[in-house]
């Protein structure tokens, strides 16, 4: 048997597939337009699934047919249908009913779509043997999930966890959902960008950013701080709330930025109520591959779902996947 994740980004994509025999085959790919230039904001639905549909097609040698699970982890909200009705990174594809265009590629094997940030946090849960977490990303945006008793929160069919919505500065800048103050508008890695730009006065590259910080740059420092104090705030609001055992912080972004989850640690630490510690937080272990794997989870967990010689349907929303407790053996992935 052979289960399929699908990582899903506004800028690019990526594919693995795990085979019973334990060897595995990666592939990823940048979302382009029709003319080959790098893809743009708006995005073009049809381009992009033919352009899917093809890289699928030809991981999985010409026979995605032969698949048993395909698990599909995507930054945009769907409705209980399985159309897109938002996705801020690439809005040409509200509208779009993703679960028929999946439907039609893989045929009657089940395919299953959750948010990214939520199976990313279900990988991390999995790899840690760490039932109670609070994951976060950052990348282009940031996105996170909530593990709690093996399971994602709020819950099957309740939506997903938007950690990066949470609001820590109601005069803060804009959010591309249309909020003010928003964790994505002020600790993203665009966002840390454009700040740096307005301290150093020009433009910076994250190259020039990622080496300012190595070297203790002020300007640098500066803009990755107010980020990483904008995470801070996040954790600390979850955490308040829910107690979880462990934070981990990953993404692109985070993994690449020297001192990111260093200085989050820090500054959680500093907002600890007396007699309240707060939970470690520490790099988390897939980096920039946590929502890949965790779509194959949700693989997996489609494609072995089998009750008398059958298997259900699953809804193509997220669903608990279980999560050893720390000292146990991991379930089998």
């Amino acid at each position: 048997m052979s289960h399929l994740g699908i990582d899903i980004g506004g800028t690019k994509v990526a594919l693995r597939v795990e085979h019973d025999d334990l060897s595995v085959a990666e592939r990823s790919f940048r979302w382009a337009e029709p003319d080959g230039a790098d893809a743009t904001p708006s995005g073009d639905a049809t381009g992009d699934l033919e352009l899917l549909a093809r890289h699928v097609r030809e991981l999985c040698a010409g026979r995605p047919g032969r698949l048993t699970g395909v698990g599909v982890a995507v930054p945009a909200t769907l409705d209980a249908t399985g159309t897109v009705t938002a996705w801020p990174g690439r809005p040409g594809w509200a509208g779009v009913d993703l679960r028929a265009r999946l439907s039609a590629l893989f045929g009657d094997i089940e395919v299953g779509c959750a948010d990214d940030g939520d199976l990313a946090a279900l990988a991390e849960a999995h790899r840690a043997g760490c039932p109670d977490l609070l994951y976060l990303g950052v990348g282009t945006g940031v996105g996170g999930g909530i593990v709690r008793n093996g399971h994602p929160l709020p819950g099957l069919g309740r939506g997903s966890c938007e950690v990066g919505h949470m609001v820590v500065d109601r005069d803060g800048p804009p959010c591309d959902c249309g909020r003010r103050g928003c964790v994505q508008a002020v600790a993203s890695g665009p966002a840390t960008l454009r700040r740096a730009a307005r301290l150093r006065g020009e433009e910076v590259s994250f190259t020039a950013l990622r080496g300012a910080v190595r070297d203790g740059e002020p300007w640098a420092v500066a803009s990755l701080r107010e980020g990483c104090a904008a995470l801070a705030a996040a954790v600390t609001g979850v955490c308040e709330l829910l107690r979880p055992s462990l934070v981990l912080i990953g993404g692109g972004f985070a993994a690449a930025m020297p001192g990111l989850v260093d200085t989050v640690a820090e500054l959680t630490t500093a907002l600890e109520r007396p007699g309240h510690p707060l939970p470690p937080v520490r790099p988390a272990q897939l980096g920039g591959l946590s929502s890949l794997h965790g779509a194959v989870l949700l693989a997996r967990g489609i494609g072995d779902q089998g009750v008398g010689g059958g298997r259900q349907k699953v809804p193509e929303t997220h669903r608990g996947l279980p999560v050893s407790p720390a000292g146990a053996p991991p379930p089998s992935a």
